[in-house]
């Protein structure tokens, strides 16, 4: 089956578990309360002199017991299996180009400093980030927006195209992560978990943590004997007191421990979960069996280590419970779950940041994975080893629908360095920079590419395509544009450079247009760099001629029927030889 029948397929077995799991929880709901109603009914028998024995109130009230757990696991089937429908009906949107809007557009990673997120719509809605992203945890989120705002090493590239080969159709995995746990936002920032997980011991006494249930056992002990059996009062207060002091002792340590772990723990779940359902799977290639190793310490599971971190957490918290609150100080509870807390910090702490990086590329891998699924046409690019090179045969947008999308292909290298693209608004030069560029974001973040082939070198990303001022900054936008270029400029020194240029330095007047987008141009092309630069002015195109054979002309055509521009959207070679411009405006009922 093609990925569209395949999820249909998924999400109608998914319905029909849900309508299962909700006429289940109907009927163990009816069987509470009918346990409910009978242990009233035995009790007023039982109260009857002789009408019924007091223990028949054991049946109904146990009953009612197991039902109550058997009900927690029918809702919780119930909601994984309408998680599990949500998920593929994205899955659906995403092939059927209904996405826009529905998914996590990434925000918290938007950089107008950067090089290209901005230009090449990286993150916000409709984004690259957007389409791809279900991570159910910060790290995943973290992991995917640094793929896409940075090049990987060529090994690297080749290593993770390997490991979405093999994950790409494993899509119960990607389900299960999709649905296991809480449907919470991911809210564990992995940075503050590895520097909690590194840091300085607060609770390390031996000798308190073993005195602690001492001192708990003598309060207890002297209050039960004084109330129980009349003891000695200055014993409970002695044992009450010493309690009370080395309470007081370690307050403070306490409760920065206690405040640093008072508030992920629902995270906390969910991530143990997902690390367990990561570690039952067997990987054939080198990245996934890496990271599956990094899930263990000491040899144990990382997940048994997070669930035990988690009932540590719960049992911690049950001392804010109406119920308990007044008990607690005298069993020392917080201060001996405290101690545990550090115990099991100073054990696994340094694991923390291992699993979490492990956990977020998994989940970044899982993105271009479903996205490898979901576009069955889409190859892998070729990464070559050395040189300055990017060609691209049969390019489409990965954002545009497939409908309207018009392929077309580009080749430079040390030979042609430059295609300056000429052509009107909306004809496609814009679409056509960001066509490259986001195809080589998903080639460099080791994902496939929405494109027959494309074959490129390990290229750093330059571009001027959604450049905009700034109020705040004080910033024109030809200032902002000009310091794009130097950043760019600057950047050729490091590495090789693959440059979009659109309308470049159109913010200022024509002549010094010209000798600046002549400067920056010759300048980029002598350090080595690659790309395209579009314009309007066919003064600028005339550069071309100059720089023979190592840049080109090529234009967008546009027609105008019935009042009205139409578009091939089609790269040709050569400079635009006509412009509809003044046609159209008159059209429109200008009178020019």
């Amino acid at each position: 089956m093609n990925p569209s029948e395949e999820y249909q397929n998924r999400r109608q077995l998914r319905i029909e578990a849900g309508e299962h799991w909700k006429r289940l929880d109907g009927i163990v709901a009816n069987l509470r309360l009918a346990a409910g109603v009978s242990f009233f009914i035995l009790a007023w028998l039982a109260i009857s002199p002789g009408a019924l024995s007091g223990w028949w109130l054991f049946l109904p009230a146990a009953i009612f017991v197991g039902l109550a757990s058997h009900h927690d696991r029918i809702r919780l089937h119930g909601l994984r299996a309408k998680r599990a429908v949500a998920f593929y009906e994205r899955g659906l949107a995403r092939i059927e180009d209904r996405w826009i809007g529905a998914g996590d557009p990434g925000r918290a990673f938007f950089d107008e400093s950067h090089l290209y997120a901005t230009d090449l719509d990286l993150f916000g809605k409709g984004s690259l980030f957007e389409l791809l992203s279900a991570a159910r945890t910060r790290s995943g989120e973290e992991t995917l927006a640094s793929w896409l705002k940075a090049p990987a090493s060529r090994n690297e590239i080749l290593r993770r195209q390997r490991a979405v080969d093999e994950l790409r159709t494993r899509i119960d995995l990607r389900e299960d992560l999709a649905v296991l746990g809480q449907d919470v936002r991911a809210a564990i920032h992995p940075e503050w978990m590895k520097r909690w997980g590194a840091a300085p011991a607060v609770l390390e006494s031996r000798a308190a943590r073993l005195l602690a249930p001492i001192l708990s056992a003598c309060m207890l002990a002297s209050l039960i004997d004084y109330f129980g059996f009349y003891g000695s009062g200055w014993l409970m207060i002695a044992a009450l007191g010493a309690g009370g002091v080395f309470g007081q002792h370690y307050r403070k340590r306490v409760r920065a421990v206690t405040d640093a772990v008072a508030d992920p723990v629902k995270d906390l779940v969910t991530l143990s979960l997902i690390l367990a359902r990561l570690e039952t799977e067997e990987w054939k290639g080198e990245k996934l069996s890496e990271l599956r190793a990094a899930l263990e310490t000491h040899g144990q599971p990382a997940s048994q280590a997070v669930h035990r971190l988690v009932l540590l957490i719960e049992w911690l918290n049950s001392r804010l419970n109406p119920g308990f609150a007044a008990i607690a100080p005298l069993l020392v509870w917080a201060t001996q779950f405290g101690f545990a807390i550090e115990s099991w910090r100073a054990r696994h702490g340094a694991g923390i940041g291992r699993w979490l990086d492990a956990v977020g590329e998994f989940e970044a891998l899982c993105a271009l994975a479903a996205y490898a699924y979901e576009h069955p046409d889409d190859s892998f690019p070729e990464i070559i080893e050395t040189g300055t090179y990017f060609e691209g045969e049969d390019l489409r947008h990965p954002l545009l629908p497939l409908g309207r999308c018009i392929p077309n292909s580009v080749r430079l290298d040390r030979d042609l360095q430059l295609f300056i693209v000429s052509g009107s608004n909306m004809s496609g030069k814009s679409t056509l920079l960001r066509t490259i560029g986001v195809n080589v974001v998903l080639a460099l973040a080791g994902g496939p590419v929405h494109a027959k082939r494309v074959r490129l070198s390990i290229l750093a990303i330059g571009a001027t395509i959604r450049v905009l001022d700034s109020l705040q900054g004080g910033t024109s936008r030809f200032y902002a544009e000009i310091q794009r270029l130097h950043d760019i400029m600057e950047l050729t020194k490091r590495t090789p450079v693959l440059f979009l240029l659109d309308e470049i330095l159109h913010g200022t007047n024509s002549h010094d247009r010209a000798v600046g987008a002549e400067g920056v141009i010759r300048g980029l092309i002598d350090r080595g760099a690659i790309g395209l630069v579009t314009t309007h002015d066919l003064a600028l195109a005339r550069l071309a001629d100059a720089l023979v054979p190592r840049a080109a002309n090529f234009h967008f055509e546009d027609q105008l029927e019935d009042g009205r521009m139409v578009f091939d959207y089609r790269l040709h070679p050569g400079v635009v030889q006509k412009s509809n411009a003044l046609a159209l405006m008159r059209a429109v009922g200008l009178e020019v």
